[in-house]
């Protein structure tokens, strides 16, 4: 399976991606740094790439558990090294899980399942980076 990429410079650093799923996708640069400030910076969209995998991961898992959520938040946060390339040295997931009759150890295999087997984004940054996960179950 392969996926590419195509960038367009719109102007400066502003920049316009798009890939296999035939959706563009703006990228850019603050404007201290000679951007518009008009897109996502790159970094933000690794960070939101990865949140993605994880979250549709654990969706997909409950639902085949059968376990119907009223709604579902993720906050995530990433950490990054103060030196150039400044990587990402920590990502803490906080879900938020709503609804009835939700059991604390189906919320556990679901993401034990996403971070051990499913979600290739995790896998692929998890020798570098450390990787938190956290949540709370709310009665809906």
């Amino acid at each position: 399976m392969k996926t590419n990429v195509k960038i367009k410079q719109i102007e400066g650093l502003a920049l316009a991606a798009f890939s296999n799923s035939n959706h563009w996708v703006t990228m850019g640069a603050p404007l201290e740094l000679g951007g518009f400030g008009a897109g996502s910076r790159p970094m933000e969209l690794v960070l939101m790439g990865i949140a993605g995998c994880v979250t549709m991961d654990i969706l997909a898992i409950l639902k085949k558990k059968r376990i119907a959520l009223q709604g579902f938040d993720l906050d995530v946060e990433g950490v990054r090294a103060d030196e150039h390339p400044q990587l990402y040295t920590e990502i803490n997931f906080h879900f938020t899980f709503i609804g009835k009759d939700i059991r604390k150890k189906d919320i556990d295999r679901a993401i034990e399942l996403t971070d051990v087997k499913y979600c290739g984004a995790t896998a692929m940054i998890k020798p570098m980076v450390k990787v938190n996960y956290r949540y709370e179950i709310v009665e809906g």
